[in-house]
């Protein structure tokens, strides 16, 4: 039992430091491309740029949902690879440690990393998504306080625009103030000011512009001629224009990515919805539990493809299962929109991939692990062996044709 609880121990480290590293990889490269997008609209909007670590905070469950999937096999893969290329995995089947036992910490990983997937996308992600689209509301409507942009004319509401030339102390000090305001009685007042900042009021719907040592224009239909002053201290009123509320959860047209797991069984079967709304929620509720239900498959695929044929080293393997999972996935978005169109039942759609993608995934483990010297992609390492001797045959003869000719 000791020599045993060694190995799980070791398999454990094998397996845990290429996770965490595939895991954190994929995470950053999908939070790197998207963040540069993300900038790109937050400055177009005029909004703060510390909105943009929010918007990928509440990203971030998302990048993870598809990331713990890949990370897994490909540390299960990885730590088996590196079992078998070094002949340990040979020296543990020998001892009597068969795939069966060796398998018992991936799927300790795997039942784990299952059980966090699922409370990701089915309670975690739908909250997230709506904080993500909120931001996205918040920074259109100006209501994160978005920076007035220096040296252009910003219009903040039909009846008030302004420019400044120089902005000091985020905001709070402005240089070089033009600003007109009008009213629908017709009153109208244009002001120059050196200096002005904006101040609060009791009334949260109106704020103060102090403006320092300018001249102001005055104009109404009750005069005769604008009046014109010239000021040290002048306190403008500005109404506030009126920003709209953010939409209650799961109300838009994408409501299906906003439920939570229960609410999504509710609409599906439980008389919460009709119609195409019901469809999109069956075919939302299937998608969710296969990719989450195929993470028990991954151990089984990792294994299938972590051994090479002997005296090969070739990491063909890996690519094939990045593809598969990766491939997988398309699958399972493309089911996903046919079953909320109604062309195919949902359930049919979604499960009907998983079992197939299951049956292949077994045929592989068992041709691995019962078969004697079974290979599962062996014929694809043959094909591949031989197409890339035959490029190196074809390389030389590339070189000294071109000797020749010169």
């Amino acid at each position: 039992m000791r020599s045993l609880s060694l190995i799980d121990r070791y398999i454990a480290r094998s397996v845990a430091v290429p996770l965490l590293g595939t895991l954190l990889l994929a995470a950053m490269l999908l939070v790197l491309d998207k963040m540069l997008r993300l900038f790109d609209f937050v400055v177009n909007a005029g909004g703060p740029v510390s909105v943009v670590w929010r918007m990928l905070a509440n990203l971030l469950p998302e990048y993870f949902a598809l990331g713990i999937p890949i990370g897994l096999m490909l540390g299960i893969l990885l730590a088996f690879r590196k079992l078998a290329t070094s002949s340990e995995l040979d020296a543990l089947r020998g001892i009597g440690a068969g795939f069966g036992r060796l398998l018992r910490v991936p799927y300790g990983y795997a039942v784990a990393l299952m059980l966090l997937n699922l409370f990701i996308v089915g309670w975690l992600q739908p909250w997230t998504h709506y904080g993500y689209e909120r931001l996205r509301f918040d920074l259109r409507s100006g209501a994160l306080g978005a920076s007035l942009k220096v040296g252009e004319f910003n219009t903040l509401s039909r009846r008030f625009t302004l420019r400044i030339d120089k902005s000091e102390r985020k905001g709070t000090q402005l240089h070089g103030i033009f600003v007109q305001v009008d009213d629908k009685s017709g009153n109208n007042i244009v002001a120059t000011a050196e200096h002005g900042r904006f101040l609060a009021t009791d009334d949260p719907d109106v704020i103060l512009f102090r403006l320092d040592r300018g001249r102001l224009i005055q104009d109404s239909p009750k005069f005769t001629t604008p009046r014109t002053l010239a000021f040290e201290s002048y306190d403008l009123p500005i109404n506030l224009p009126k920003v709209d509320s953010f939409r209650a959860r799961g109300t838009a047209g994408d409501e299906v990515d906003e439920k939570t797991l229960p609410e999504l069984l509710t609409n599906a079967y439980g008389g919460g919805a009709r119609g195409e709304a019901q469809l999109a929620a069956r075919a939302n509720l299937h998608f969710r539990l296969v990719e989450v239900a195929m993470m028990l498959l991954l151990p089984l695929l990792a294994v299938a493809l972590a051994v090479p044929p002997k005296r090969s080293g070739s990491a063909l393997g890996i690519f094939i299962g990045i593809v598969m999972v990766v491939a997988y996935h398309k699958i399972n978005q493309w089911a996903e929109a046919t079953g909320s169109r109604g062309s195919l039942v949902p359930e049919i759609a979604l499960w009907l991939p998983f079992l197939l993608f299951a049956v292949l995934i077994v045929w592989m483990y068992w041709t691995l692990s019962r078969k004697p010297g079974g290979q599962p992609i062996g014929a694809l390492e043959r094909a591949f062996a031989r197409t890339g001797a035959a490029i190196r045959r074809l390389l030389p003869q590339f070189g000294r044709e071109a000797e020749a000719g010169a």
